[in-house]
């Protein structure tokens, strides 16, 4: 085949994927903004909040002192102490013997057939009471209006299940070069919108640190049986929601709860990692694609400018727009979700680590290797 023919041809993908996500990126965030509604409702619908947490003692307490603050009237705190070896547990009692609303247990012994989250949320489930279910992590930070946000936009938008990104906290260059990585989906791939028209599950999303769903549906969809082997059970349960026919929203919770999900970057990839091979399925080949995919139209943009300008190459107006435009689209994507705009300009080290991070996770689980999570393997 010609060489220049296959030119054409990349350049013709190259421009369509960055063009997708440009378009992507703005619908999903002005979709967002436009169906979040602000926290109004203050009582009515009784609600179970839930917190997993295992070895949580640094973050704990100020989850909870959030949690514990809320505008709404009626609702309750639970947190589960998932076989923690830390001061997890004392820090809790601590926090009952203060606040009647707070109710804490033991967590069971974690058996074969299940994995350490979704057993722990499964066990946080069975003592709840209420008619909304909110289950969120224990390094989130609340405002006093979260669980009030739950309620409202459930009443608002009809839902059954909701979710949304929270505001991210990145401190160390390593975390500003990786956790970005989890905004891809939900920020350019996935269209959102066509998840208020079709029952496919694909165009459901979720974020594991902020989830509310009501009672009913949970009981009747089989509550975390259906995941309970999945380390993205956040994002599986979504989709199987959808799936099920009821109604599914993901929207912007960025004002609402905020959290640092790792501290550095070896904890980022190694925290992102362990979820992306099981979230493609386990399938190899879909892996290689991904990488290949992430490898040739994302980051090659930024090689192919230095290129250019060096080599003076008649392209270059090309690769400068096709540069310029993804910036702007994670710029757009950093000034939506509340955080430092500088950290746009650093997506050509993003896609390195999301490289990396694909062919690492495929690499630890095809060799049996597994992941270490919180002092648990799971593979």
């Amino acid at each position: 085949m010609d060489m220049g023919f296959l030119i054409f041809l990349y350049s013709v993908g190259l421009i369509t994927v960055v063009v997708y996500f440009f378009l992507m990126g703005f619908t999903n965030v002005v979709g967002m903004r436009l169906n979040t509604s602000k926290p109004a409702v203050k009582s009515g619908l009784f609600v179970s909040v839930m917190v997993p947490a295992r070895n949580e003692e640094d973050n704990i307490g100020r989850c909870l002192e959030g949690l514990l603050n809320q505008d709404y009237q009626d609702y309750e705190v639970l947190v589960i102490d998932d076989n923690s070896s830390d001061a997890t547990w004392a820090i809790l009692q601590k926090k009952a013997e203060e606040d009647a609303r707070l109710k804490i247990f033991k967590g069971k012994p974690l058996g074969s057939d299940w994995y350490g989250k979704p057993f722990a949320l499964q066990q946080l489930s069975e003592q709840a009471t209420g008619d909304i279910l909110l289950f969120t992590d224990a390094d989130t930070i609340h405002s006093p209006t979260s669980v009030s946000w739950a309620v409202t936009n459930i009443e608002h938008t009809k839902a059954d299940f909701i979710s949304g990104f929270v505001g991210q906290i990145l401190k160390s260059f390593g975390e500003r070069v990786t956790v970005p990585v989890i905004f891809l989906l939900t920020g350019f791939v996935i269209p959102l919108f066509l998840n208020r028209f079709v029952r496919n599950g694909f165009f459901s999303a979720a974020v594991g640190q902020y989830i509310a769903i009501k009672r009913d549906v949970f009981v009747k969809t089989g509550g975390f049986e259906a995941f309970k082997k999945k380390t993205s059970e956040d994002v599986y349960m979504s989709r199987y929601i959808k799936e099920c026919g009821y109604k599914t929203e993901f929207l912007d919770l960025s004002d609402q709860v905020f959290c640092r999900m790792y501290h550095g970057f070896f904890a980022a990839v190694h925290g992102i990692g362990k979820n992306i091979y099981d979230f493609l399925g386990k399938n190899i080949f879909l892996l290689i694609f991904i990488a290949l995919l992430a490898l040739l139209f994302f980051l090659m943009p930024f090689p192919l400018l230095i290129w250019s300008i060096v080599a003076h190459s008649p392209q270059l107006s090309f690769i400068v727009a096709i540069n310029a435009l993804t910036t702007l689209t994670w710029l757009i994507l950093f000034i939506a979700r509340r955080m430092s705009w500088y950290n746009a300009l650093l997506w050509p080290v993003t896609y390195c680590c999301l490289v990396y991070m694909i062919l690492w996770s495929g690499f630890r689980t095809i060799a049996g290797r597994g992941f270490s999570w919180k002092g648990r393997i799971v593979s």
